[in-house]
């Protein structure tokens, strides 16, 4: 199984490095990421393996909103089946 995860908010030193900590925290494995920064505004999209997390996914998504919270930035985590589901409508 996996997830998307976003974030986007401005740009700063160590955003990738602390959402994938948060990742690593959990057992959720980074498969793929894109990241761009447009302006001073950091935009990053994560594809993750779920399979193995030591942890439900809803606190996983919760520890990652407390992540945003603290960095003001929109982090964002969905399971792969729902984002399917969003894009097929």
């Amino acid at each position: 199984m996996r997830a998307v995860l976003t974030v986007i908010g401005k740009d700063a030193v160590g955003i990738l490095a602390k959402v994938s900590a948060k990742c690593a925290e959990c057992n959720v494995n980074v498969v793929e990421v894109t990241q761009s920064v447009l302006q001073d505004i950091f935009c990053m999209i994560m594809i993750c393996d779920i399979d193995k997390i030591s942890t439900s996914f809803d606190d996983f998504s919760e520890k990652l909103d407390t992540l945003g919270k603290e960095e003001n930035l929109s982090v964002r985590v969905m399971h792969e089946d729902i984002f399917n589901s969003m894009h097929r409508i």
